[in-house]
């Protein structure tokens, strides 16, 4: 594969293309055929693997790894996008692995499509432009988020997993493969199916990330209360109330429903 060249402690593969006004910290590495645009920057520790394409106004943090033939800051599959000033911004400590496809923000939204720190992004996912993803996530391999999609932290999606435009997904929720979300998938909460229908919660997850028995009884009675009671919906917020006065765990639930626009899985 040739021989990388060194540069004020980077290595970059001399077939790689890194247009000279692209910000690299040091200790980056540009594999072959890489291809790094005139408004990157990169931070220190980031592995570009070969034939890697970073373009438009893009900005990654430290100690990611990205696989070959990834595809980060291209403009948006939006029709009303007319060359805006649209950015990518992903954090520290990410995998992003091969064919992953994570398109720019609009200007009919935040402008930016951002993704956090430490999440596992598998291969042939495709975040489209202006999603908001949090930190600690998992991305299945095929995940699909239309655009404005929101994320958030440790949550799980199982591959094949596609998710419509503008819906919001909590933190430590879980899909299962093939899964097709029309409509908000509230914290906690495991869902399948096409549509996608409610499967009690990730307890095996907060397990894993340290929630007490405790908590997890709590969230269990907010989730029959959501889902299993009969209740409406705001017949259950009431009983979700009583539940997060004991329990602080709940009340994520209560003010994810708040933000709700498209309304919850039911």
């Amino acid at each position: 594969h040739g021989t990388y060249l060194r540069g004020r402690g980077r290595m970059i593969h001399p077939s790689a293309i890194v247009h000279p006004e692209a910000r690299l910290a040091p200790d980056v590495s540009v594999g072959p055929f890489a291809i790094i645009g005139a408004r990157v920057e990169i931070g220190a520790g980031t592995r570009i693997d070969s034939n890697v394409l970073i373009e438009g106004r893009t900005r990654i943090g430290r100690d990611n790894r990205i696989f070959p033939f990834a595809s980060i800051g291209a403009a948006p599959q939006d029709k009303k996008y007319a060359d805006e000033d649209t950015a990518v911004e992903i954090g520290d400590g990410n995998t992003i692995r091969e064919y992953v496809t994570i398109n720019r923000g609009t200007a009919q939204d935040a402008g930016v499509t951002r993704i956090g720190d430490d999440n596992w992004i598998m291969a042939y996912v495709h975040f489209a432009h202006d999603c908001q993803i949090g930190s600690h996530t998992i991305f299945a391999n095929y995940c699909g988020l239309a655009g404005h999609v929101h994320v958030e932290d440790w949550a799980i999606l199982g591959g094949m997993t596609l998710v419509h435009q503008f819906v919001r997904i909590g933190a430590h929720s879980f899909t299962s493969m093939g899964t097709y979300l029309p409509q908000d998938l509230p914290p906690y909460v495991m869902a399948a199916g096409n549509m996608a229908k409610p499967y009690g919660i990730n307890s095996e997850g907060m397990r894993r990330r340290g929630f007490d028995a405790e908590t997890i009884a709590s969230l269990k009675r907010a989730y029959r209360a959501l889902y299993r009671s009969g209740l409406s919906l705001q017949e259950a917020r009431g009983e979700l109330e009583k539940i997060a006065e004991g329990c602080s765990a709940v009340r994520p639930i209560l003010e994810f429903l708040a933000r709700s626009a498209r309304g919850i899985i039911r």
